[in-house]
């Protein structure tokens, strides 16, 4: 496979995007990463995943080591926990701006969500994914930080964070997937009272609970900003209700 690099080069992105597709859909999708990366070809046309390697991380947090090593365990994780290849391509490349953070900087990585917008875009044009899976890898990428530390924002920042996602095609319960496997939390949740507390769960309730609907009756407002504006505010009231942790 070394031997051959530079004939990779010569591959449509159609059969890249084919090949990458079938290995994302497997039971264990590192193993394809893994065996590019011994034949010293992953970065033909995985550079940013190729750039993963080495980028050093908190070990209190990342004792599975770089993040490259760190991307391959999350990915693994979301196949234990979707089929769906989109939230699967959103967990694989939720970390790419990690790779270009400044070795000075490590083992930190301030600002990787923004880093690693262009990157996700850079990646998804080059093997051609569809259109809908980098939007849902954008998504994945500027918020999955949020997600994680959903509990401790303020209830204005939990709507606002709730309002994007949800239209995002990544969604709630595709962010959520992403949250735990980059947290490498995998499987079911058993506590019942955890489980309601989801962020994917409150945002669900207050977006079916207050809606356009909901504030015409309640205030008479019509169509327009006002009534937009309005349906943010009741939600805010709304989650601070909630004696719930949110996780």
């Amino acid at each position: 496979m070394k031997e051959l690099k530079k004939e990779l080069n010569t591959l449509s992105a159609e059969r890249i995007f084919c090949e990458f597709r079938k290995a994302l859909a497997t039971n264990k999708p590192s193993i394809f990463f893994e065996v590019l990366k011994q034949a010293k070809v992953l970065d033909v046309h995985f550079k940013e995943i190729y750039d993963l390697i080495g980028s050093l991380q908190p070990i209190k947090y990342h004792p599975e080591g770089d993040s490259y090593n760190h991307t391959m365990l999350a990915v693994d994780n979301s196949a234990k926990l979707t089929g769906n290849l989109l939230i699967r391509y959103s967990t694989l490349v939720h970390d790419l701006g990690k790779g270009s953070t400044p070795k000075e900087m490590y083992p930190h990585h301030y600002g990787h969500e923004e880093r690693g917008v262009e990157l996700v875009r850079n990646l998804s044009d080059r093997i051609k994914v569809p259109t809908i899976w980098e939007k849902a890898g954008i998504t994945a990428c500027k918020e999955h930080m949020r997600g994680g530390i959903f509990g401790k924002m303020t209830p204005e920042k939990q709507v606002s964070f709730i309002e994007r996602v949800s239209k995002s095609p990544l969604g709630l319960e595709g962010l959520q997937v992403v949250v735990y496997c980059d947290r490498n939390r995998i499987g079911t949740i058993d506590d019942e009272e955890e489980k309601q507390c989801t962020f994917v769960n409150i945002g669900k309730k207050i977006l079916n609970e207050i809606d356009g609907e909901y504030i015409k009756e309640k205030y008479n407002i019509k169509e327009g900003i006002e009534l937009g504006k309005k349906i943010h505010e009741e939600r805010v009231k709304r989650i601070r209700e909630y004696k719930c942790q949110i996780h």
